[in-house]
């Protein structure tokens, strides 16, 4: 029989061994999985709970069928609309992202209803029922927001108690959203080695970094940049998210075995894993009502966790009785 306080040791306290009362089958309960960066217009998201995904983060979406979306369906569902960006910046123009999902910022002005204006993008997205806004700073592939438009939505997001995420790619990018309180990097930084300082500014900042390792699985300088980052962010005290960037390739709907190994190897681990799937952000509070469920027996060793975890779905709480010994 599996030892409880030995899988809890592993995992943390929200981990505990149970059966699903309905088919006897036993295994182990945690916490709902959040993936905090997806495309749902990219993916079937009908595949992601069965696959032990409760609630996902879209981070650059048409905000008019977001908004469409059901509110208490699972997986739960937060979202940014579209990015704001410079005009001609990326992602615009990309094969991947209709013209919906764009939003070129060319005027810094904090007033509403300015055609083309900071703020005016803001509020649109948050008309439509965005929990965060989402910006790109992606000097490699094309102009980026200067300071002046950075900062105006920046600004008119804080007014309206939205966190701006920002997708950093290119050098200097990282800076760029920490002097401009940016709160969340959509990307562990992965084109830049960004060094002991800034990891320090931003931990002291609590900005948090989203993982995304797994994309880079055909780059090795990109993936070693990011494992390398990520490690010393974590270590520092950093907040860690569990993401994806779901739709980015062939990349599978659910738990991601890839991206937790690649979490593990950057030294987020055991119980600081699950922390970092099971964090509720945007949200303040996990979706009630539904829990993890891997069934089988657990895994006694970290190197294992991985591959167990990949085996996790979602299931109605009152279903699982929990093992009191």
């Amino acid at each position: 029989m599996a030892d409880p306080f030995a899988l809890r040791a592993l995992l943390g306290p929200r981990a505990a061994l149970c059966r699903r009362a309905i088919t006897g089958e036993h295994g182990v309960s945690l916490p709902p999985l959040i993936d905090h960066h997806v495309h749902l217009h990219l993916i079937d998201a009908d595949l992601l709970a069965p696959a032990g995904i409760s609630g996902v983060v879209d981070l650059g979406g048409d905000p008019v069928v977001l908004a469409r979306r059901e509110k208490d369906g699972i997986p739960r569902v937060a979202y940014a609309g579209s990015f704001l960006t410079a005009v001609g910046g990326y992602p615009v123009g990309r094969p991947w992202a209709p013209p919906e999902i764009s939003r070129e910022i060319s005027d810094p002005s904090t007033h509403p209803g300015v055609p083309g204006g900071a703020a005016t993008a803001v509020d649109e997205q948050a008309s439509f029922g965005a929990s965060v806004i989402k910006v790109a700073l992606n000097s490699a592939d094309g102009p980026v927001l200067d300071a002046a438009a950075l900062g105006a939505i920046v600004a008119s997001a804080r007014e309206r108690g939205l966190p701006v995420v920002a997708h950093v790619q290119g050098d200097g990018m990282p800076q760029v959203a920490l002097d401009a309180g940016v709160d969340v990097l959509a990307h562990t930084p992965f084109t830049e080695a960004v060094g002991r300082t800034l990891t320090r500014h931003a931990v002291r900042a609590g900005q948090l970094w989203i993982s995304t390792l797994a994309i880079h699985r055909d780059d090795p300088q990109a993936a070693e940049l990011a494992r390398v980052n990520l490690a010393g962010f974590a270590a520092a005290g950093g907040r860690v998210l569990y993401g994806t960037d779901l739709g980015n390739g062939e990349l599978p709907v659910g738990v991601n075995a890839d991206e937790v190994a690649a979490l593990d190897g950057a030294g987020v681990r055991g119980e600081a894993l699950i922390d970092a799937m099971a964090d509720p952000w945007p949200a303040t509070a996990a979706p009630s009502g539904i829990s993890t469920f891997v069934p089988g027996p657990p895994p006694t060793v970290l190197d294992e966790v991985a591959a167990w975890i990949a085996g996790a779905t979602v299931v109605p709480t009152e279903e699982l009785v929990h093992d009191e010994h």
